[in-house]
């Protein structure tokens, strides 16, 4: 899945090439509803987490989400596409570019005004890619949307707590705040969960600039993808496991990532005077 960098990196990209221009074509597969007429201007390109709208000045939005196998190319007339145009979901051409949406699984549009009704966004937390995110808003939807049970790791992928946190970022910042990925969330104090989201904030924009993924000072990855070889930080083994309702992918170190329920759970030893 895509994470809110990606996604803000592919808004860049099309804010670059699109904003101002006419639209002299297009189409958009199995879509219902207004499209963009030919000759309406891109007003807007914005990315919201993991959701990316397109805003044309005849006040249609046109917004995608690209889970696992979406991506949005940038192509000059004539250039050759690297995907097959049968997985296109959007083409939206301009006089000097090509934009082009593949594989999507969600491409809707709707009127600017409706924004706020839309089941998915309207309920969206705020941004982490961005600076101005209000954190403290973020800690309060934890408390909001979660169950007191619910992993910890689960709660950092709920978009409505907070935008732009997927798979990657999941484990990178529980590694990085030294926390179970299984923790529940009621464990999780307000500092510390503060803590997480400040971390998964500064991580994801360090990178909205660069390709290649770094959460380490040193570039590179801390836990994901590493299963089998020693913590950068303990250098105890690095273990995978799946989690939550879609079983994806956590990435932990065992010698450092603390269980704070198990903690909470162990007996006191008393000392002697």
């Amino acid at each position: 899945m895509p994470e809110g960098d990606t996604v803000h990196r592919a808004a860049a990209a099309l804010r670059s090439a699109l904003l101002g221009q006419r639209v002299e074509h297009f189409e958009a597969r199995r879509v219902q509803g207004l499209l963009p007429r030919v000759g309406s201007t891109v007003e807007a390109v914005e990315a919201h987490g993991k959701h990316l709208e397109i805003t044309f000045d005849d006040g249609i939005v046109l917004h995608t989400h690209l889970r696992m196998s979406g991506s949005w190319h940038l192509y000059r007339p004539q250039e050759r596409w690297r995907k097959r145009p049968e997985e296109a979901r959007v083409v939206l051409q301009t006089d000097a570019w090509l934009a082009v949406c593949f594989s999507a699984p969600t491409v809707e549009v709707y009127r600017q005004a409706d924004r706020r009704r839309h089941p998915g966004l309207g309920s969206l937390g705020p941004d982490l890619c961005l600076p101005t995110a209000d954190l403290i808003e973020c800690v309060e939807r934890m408390a909001r949307f979660s169950s007191l049970h619910e992993p910890v790791a689960e709660v950092l992928l709920d978009q409505r707590v907070a935008c732009g946190v997927g798979n990657v970022y999941k484990s990178e910042v529980l590694w990085a705040c030294q926390l179970d990925p299984r923790t529940p969330i009621e464990y999780v104090d307000e500092p510390r969960r503060l803590e997480l989201l400040e971390t998964a904030g500064r991580l994801l924009r360090a990178n909205l600039a660069t390709v290649g993924r770094s959460t380490l000072p040193g570039g590179g990855l801390a836990v994901y993808g590493r299963a089998g070889k020693p913590c950068r930080r303990c250098h105890t083994t690095v273990e995978v496991f799946r989690q939550g309702r879609h079983a994806r992918l956590t990435y932990w170190c065992p010698g450092c990532q603390v269980d704070l329920a198990a903690a909470a759970r162990r007996p006191v030893t008393a000392r002697h005077a």
